[in-house]
C-alpha cells in the first residue's frame, strides 16, 4: 500500500480531487482535520490533557470539547495555544500512523491518501512515501474563495501570506497536479498519474 500526502494552498481545490481519487482508486482517504477532531473526543488520550489546559468551561452539554469555545480561548492566549498544539499535533500524528497501520494490516487498499494543510510544515514528508501538490494559480484561487466562502481580497491576501510559497510546495512534492483549468483537464492528469503509479481502478 502506497502512502501519499495531498497538500496545496487554500482554494486550490483539494476536496474535489480527493473525491475523484476516492472513486477512481482503491484507497482510504484521511483528512488531518478529521484526525484532529477525533483525538479531541471524550475517551481519547488527548481529551483529559486538553480539558486540563483549557478548563471545563470549553465543554458542551454533550461533554465534548466545543470547537468554538476552544478557538475563542486560544485566540486570546498564545501560551495556551502552544500548550494545546503540543498535545494535539503528536496525538494526530499517532492517530494517523495507527490508521495507516490498520490499513496495511487489512491488505485491502492500494493507497492511503492523507490531506493536510500543514503537511510539509509538520514533517509528514518523512512519514509518507510521497507528497502530491495541488496547484492552482493565484487568480483562480482568489476567485474560488470569493465565490465559495465569501472572503474579501484583504482576507484572502492575509491567508495567502501565511501559507508556504509555491516554490516550497514544489520542492517537497514529487507530483504536481495543475487544477487551474477545467475539472476535465484535472481529471485527465490524475488518471495519468494513477496509471503510471499502478493505482488506477
Amino acid at each position: 500500500m502506497k502512502t501519499i500526502g495531498i497538500t496545496g494552498g487554500v482554494g486550490a481545490g483539494k476536496s474535489r480531487i480527493l473525491s475523484y481519487l476516492e472513486k477512481n482508486c482503491n484507497c482510504r482517504i484521511l483528512l488531518a482535520d478529521e484526525a484532529a477532531h477525533r483525538v479531541r473526543e471524550a475517551g481519547q488520550p488527548a481529551y483529559e490533557r486538553l480539558v486540563g489546559i483549557l478548563g471545563r468551561d470549553v465543554l458542551g452539554e454533550d461533554g465534548q470539547i466545543d470547537r468554538g469555545r476552544m478557538a475563542a480561548k486560544i485566540f486570546l492566549d498564545k501560551k495556551m495555544l502552544g500548550q494545546v498544539n503540543a498535545v494535539i499535533h503528536p496525538a494526530v500524528r499517532e492517530y494517523i500512523l495507527g490508521e495507516i497501520g490498520k490499513e496495511r494490516q487489512s491488505g485491502k487498499r492500494d493507497a492511503f491518501f492523507l490531506e493536510a494543510a500543514l503537511l510539509i510544515e509538520e514533517g509528514y514528508g518523512q512519514l509518507l512515501d510521497e507528497l502530491w501538490y495541488i496547484y492552482a494559480d493565484e487568480k483562480t484561487r482568489r476567485s474560488r474563495l470569493m465565490q465559495s466562502r465569501g472572503y474579501d481580497d484583504a482576507r484572502i491576501s492575509g491567508i495567502f501570506a501565511s501559507q508556504l510559497p509555491e516554490a516550497e510546495f514544489r520542492r517537497h512534492c514529487k507530483v504536481v497536479i495543475d487544477n487551474s483549468g477545467s475539472l476535465g483537464d484535472t481529471y485527465k492528469q490524475i488518471d495519468e498519474i494513477l496509471r503510471e503509479a499502478g493505482l488506477k481502478k
